[in-house]
């Protein structure tokens, strides 16, 4: 979990990332890891580099190489883009 004091997702924007399918509370915690707490900055994200941060914090490379880690960001972001441009 995050620090206490970490910045955050907003609860209804922790709803919106985790009714995206693939995304859990896991993949929201690391987003929060990476400094990431707002669905704004997420839609500006690139994939990539987000897995290779995620790979560096969790010690593996498993982030960076999974279809499923890679399923979920991209999906996550698409969920921002899509909110953030509907709020606009």
């Amino acid at each position: 979990m995050p620090t206490t004091g970490a910045l955050r997702f907003t609860a209804p924007e922790r709803e919106v990332l985790l009714a995206t399918r693939g995304v859990g509370p896991k993949v929201v915690e690391r987003l929060e890891q990476m400094g990431l707490h707002t669905l704004a900055a997420l839609a500006d994200a690139d994939a990539r580099d987000l897995l290779e941060q995620g790979a560096r914090l969790s010690g593996s490379s498993c982030w960076k190489n999974s279809p499923q880690a890679r399923a979920a960001i991209q999906a996550a972001i698409a969920s921002a883009l899509a909110h953030v441009d509907g709020t606009r």
